[in-house]
């Protein structure tokens, strides 16, 4: 029995919310007769989830005719809603002149800040509304409105961060004088913010009108910064024809060349190194634009990083030089073209490894040998500091594996000669007779273990050895053979003569 009038309370509950719900939806959709039908004897003022009354929505619809509804009701005119934002707000963001007016004469709060500190003027502003702005100043001669938000952002700044040219110009105009190239609470500049956002137009403008260039924000770093950063190449243009410098670096010790590399933005990067951005800048990890090349695996950055000069040699936080870095990473391509720099290959990182260690440690059998190839031919060249003028003529310098039909002969009877003649410990003698080092000899050794591994080893090293031989104009098989006799294994020597003799290849000819 007791239950009856709360049922009847719970079901007169739920029809007034039903009631509130449709009255605020008449709003929504500007329906006015709706909203007399269903805001008879109404609590007009009621609030959504979001603390939005009807009053918002008709002024963000522009419904002149329901707010006028609403004030003959007498609404109250200026609560906000979950952000703070009140209906006078949404007046200037969507620049219902006449409802501002409208609501101005009912006394709404003209001051009145959201949660961002937004008041009408940074709206109108902010949403590139002359209109609304000339009412502000002109009407209700409401300068003082023109004040910094939460963010220490003025109605300028603001409109330089969104690209507002129209509300910038009239702001610039000698009828107001409200420009102003003061940093917000980050130290950014209306400059940093149209720059970070790519508004060309703005910043051109700007460039013209003020002789701000390469002040920095509280991060130290400058507009140029940002818009490299950001990828906007016509406003990094723009900057740098003004004479913005690329070489000024954030409170992180990154230059503008750090993010561009990073992401590999080739038209960017020739821009910059155009203006003579330093390449060896390094940041608070040590890393140079090449080491983040690198890591992101971005080749046309890393060439033209190279072709510009960059040093090759820079070491990270972990001493990591590029080369460690693509070694460890498996970067063929990269080893390739690092290799090709006469990059030093005795330089040693934190753990004390070589390029040819990390490659050894990690277990990449290509660049072991690529190394290995680099190391021995680079050694050839420091012996013979005038090589002969014809070297390379027949092919370009690469440390690739050879895959090449004129050399497979050659390779053929490699691998037959390591795999069915040689015994174990011949391959070592050899690589010892022509001077392979012992870190080489070990970083061969470190891939496959076994009984028989010892035949890979051989046919890896002979395969090396080729590389240079090769590239010194010098005969593989005379060479090879003569190894062979020299190491006290001329039963396979003659073999090998034997072999050969039967050939034409010019890569199988002893005599």
């Amino acid at each position: 029995m007791q239950m009856e009038p709360s049922g009847q309370s719970f079901n007169t509950t739920e029809m007034l919310l039903e009631t509130e719900r449709k009255f605020i939806d008449a709003a929504k959709t500007n329906n006015v007769e709706a909203m007399r039908l269903w805001g008879q004897g109404l609590n007009i003022n009621v609030r959504n989830v979001h603390n939005r009354t009807a009053l918002h929505f008709a002024v963000a619809g522009n419904s002149q005719e329901a707010v006028s509804l609403l004030l003959l009701w007498r609404v109250k005119v200026d609560q906000r809603d979950n952000h703070g934002v009140a209906p006078i707000h949404l007046a200037a963001w969507f620049s219902c002149v006449a409802i501002l007016k409208m609501l101005v004469r009912a006394g709404a709060d003209q001051k009145i800040l959201n949660n961002e500190g937004f008041n009408i003027f940074h709206c109108a502003a902010i949403n590139n509304h002359t209109e609304i702005l000339q009412y502000i100043l002109e009407d209700l001669q409401m300068k003082e409105l023109d004040k910094p938000d939460a963010l220490g952002h003025t109605a300028f700044a603001l409109a330089a961060e969104r690209g507002c040219v129209e509300v910038l110009g009239m702001l610039m105009s000698p009828a107001y004088k409200m420009a102003s190239t003061k940093p917000n609470k980050s130290g950014d500049t209306p400059l940093h913010l149209a720059a970070g956002n790519g508004h060309l137009d703005v910043v051109e403008m700007l460039l013209r009108s003020f002789e701000t260039r390469d002040e920095g924000n509280m991060a130290e770093q400058t507009a140029l910064y940002l818009a490299a950063d950001s990828g906007y190449e016509e406003c990094t243009r723009a900057l740098l024809r003004a004479g913005c410098n690329p070489n000024i670096v954030t409170l992180t010790k990154r230059s503008p060349l750090h993010p561009v590399a990073e992401r590999g933005d080739t038209s960017m990067l020739r821009l910059l190194l155009d203006y003579d951005a330093q390449t060896d800048f390094q940041d608070q990890h040590l890393e140079a634009p090449l080491h983040l090349a690198v890591k992101n695996y971005h080749i046309p950055a890393i060439f033209m990083l190279l072709e510009a000069g960059c040093n090759v040699h820079l070491a990270d936080k972990r001493s990591q030089t590029a080369m460690h870095l693509a070694a460890e990473l498996a970067r063929v391509e990269i080893i390739e073209m690092l290799l090709k720099t006469g990059v030093d290959l005795t330089l040693c990182d934190k753990h004390n490894k070589t390029a040819l260690g990390v490659a050894a440690r990690a277990d990449e059998v290509v660049i072991v040998d690529m190394v290995i190839k680099a190391e021995r031919w680079n050694a050839w060249m420091l012996a013979h500091p005038e090589p002969n003028e014809n070297l390379h003529s027949q092919r370009p310098l690469t440390f690739k594996l050879d895959h090449r039909q004129e050399t497979k002969p050659f390779r053929s009877m490699v691998w037959h000669l390591t795999y069915q003649q040689l015994k174990p410990g011949d391959w070592k003698r050899l690589a010892e007779h022509w001077e392979f080092t012992k870190e080489q000899v070990e970083a061969i050794e470190e891939q496959w273990t076994g009984q028989h591994s010892y035949r890979e080893h051989g046919n890896r090293m002979l395969l090396i050895w080729h590389h240079g031989v090769e590239l010194a104009s010098q005969s593989p098989s005379k060479e090879l053979y003569q190894g062979l006799i020299q190491t006290s294994n001329r039963t396979v020597a003659d073999r090998l003569r034997m072999h050969t003799e039967k050939g034409s290849n010019k890569y199988c000819n002893i005599s």
